[in-house]
């Protein structure tokens, strides 16, 4: 590509020259500060998420995001998963599958060879640690390929959980892009952080079952959470609220003031015990008390219904996966997560019911 020179805009209107396919958002920080630089975790070009070591193609307004914005914490922590993932592989000789940022660090869904021998426990947490930190000194670079659809198959044809994803979105004849970090080669279209030597505290939190694209039909896998922070003071920081957060657990506060528990026999279901039950009762006293103040009326709509319903709500297409569903007679039905689309059924269906009408019960899946 010809280098021509080209302007770079910042927030604050200030202007920089550089290079066209030379220049880097890296380049445009560390121009400004050093410390600006250290701090960098992804840039924003011309409204689009960049990495910051990929060269500039023009004229540009550019964004330069730290952790502490949401975007930087985004790309922070999807660039963390990739050295969760690469843990794994190493750990478990594992298939990876999905590996996103979620609202508090990051998980990778994983499917574990039957030769392992077990599912995942808590005491792989530190083996994966370990692993994690040995990536992270070796400063991995992120480095950022263009493949087609065909490449792609036949690179992840070892792993149908990859090659189900290029499938249903890599479109026959296009491309997209995968990342390496050190012996990690993932699906992904980043943006990420120039090398793993940009995390610096990495931490294993939990584990848990999980299927494939979340649909309960498809393969059961293995879910790993981590959390990491560009600061060791951070880490420490969130682990000290967890861990005040423990304390506070309802499901801990509940058994030790003998007001109910939770077993497995149906998960997310409260067994509530005489203490617990007395509250209950004295909550739904209350609640029917001010219903009756407000002029409610209350009514009792079935806990189950066709998913025809919920489709109809919404509820269906975004809350879906939260939702217990089941067939009987070849209709799937779903137990409701929410009174709305009940009480309305009601209202249309029975014309004497008052406009103000209430009820009481909702069922969501556990957690």
């Amino acid at each position: 590509m010809p280098r021509e020179p080209i302007v770079v805009t910042l927030p604050d209107g200030s202007t920089r020259e550089g290079m066209s396919w030379e220049t880097t958002p890296m380049d445009i920080a560390n121009g400004i500060s050093k410390s600006l630089a250290k701090r960098l975790v992804i840039a924003k070009v011309n409204g689009v998420l960049w990495d910051t070591l990929r060269p500039l193609e023009g004229n540009t307004n550019l964004e330069l995001l730290d952790f502490e914005t949401e975007e930087g914490k985004t790309v922070y922590w999807h660039s963390s998963a990739h050295v969760l993932g690469e843990a794994c592989e190493l750990h478990f000789g594992c298939h990876l599958c999905n590996g996103p940022p979620v609202e508090n660090g990051f998980y990778y869904d994983i499917s574990v060879p039957e030769e392992f021998g077990r599912a995942v426990s808590q005491t792989d947490y530190a083996p994966l640690e370990q692993l994690a930190t040995k990536a992270i000194k070796e400063k991995q670079p992120f480095q950022r390929l263009e493949l087609t659809k065909e490449d792609l198959l036949r690179m992840f044809g070892y792993n149908k959980y990859k090659v189900h994803l290029i499938n249903d979105k890599v479109p026959d004849g296009t491309s997209t892009t995968v990342y390496r970090c050190g012996p990690l080669i993932d699906l992904c279209r980043g943006p990420h952080v120039p090398n793993t030597g940009n995390i610096t505290a990495f931490a294993v939190m939990k584990n848990s079952a999980s299927y494939f694209l979340g649909n309960p039909e498809n393969d059961s896998l293995q879910r790993i959470y981590g959390i990491s922070f560009p600061d060791k003071k951070m880490m420490a920081a969130h682990k000290l609220f967890l861990e005040e957060a423990a304390k506070r657990d309802h499901r801990k506060i509940g058994r030790e003031q003998e007001l109910f528990f939770f077993h497995e026999m149906s998960p997310g279901s409260a067994f509530f015990l005489p203490h617990g039950t007395r509250i209950y009762n004295t909550l739904m006293s209350f609640i029917r008390e001010q219903y009756w103040q407000r002029g409610f009326e209350e009514v009792v709509s079935p806990n189950m219904f066709n998913v025809n319903l919920w489709k109809q709500s919404g509820h269906w297409d975004n809350y879906k996966d939260d939702m217990f569903d089941l067939e009987v007679e070849k209709e799937k039905f779903a137990l409701k997560p929410m009174n709305c689309p009940g009480s309305g059924t009601l209202h249309v269906n029975y014309s004497p019911t008052p406009n103000a009408v209430a009820a009481l019960t909702r069922l969501r899946a556990t957690g």
